[in-house]
């Protein structure tokens, strides 16, 4: 589940495996893994809106989703 700023919540499919995926790639918490996560979300059924406006916001939810999952691993391991 996606929470957007203005209280939206939306249901994703598929985005454990993905953020797992992007992390066991090594892939940093950027604005390109953002757009990497949206890609597959896609390829994976989910729809996402094509506005820009739509997409930034996305993007910001799921670098701010892989921070904590990154952190989640690291506390996990440390």
């Amino acid at each position: 589940m996606l929470s957007f700023p203005d209280d939206v919540q939306i249901r994703v499919n598929g985005l454990d495996e993905i953020l797992a995926d992007v992390y066991s790639e090594g892939r940093r918490v950027n604005d390109e893994t953002a757009e990497e996560i949206i890609n597959r979300l896609e390829a994976n059924k989910n729809y996402i809106p094509s506005s820009d406006r739509a997409r930034k916001e996305y993007s910001y939810v799921l670098l701010k989703e892989y921070r904590k999952y990154v952190k989640g691993r690291a506390d996990n391991n440390g």
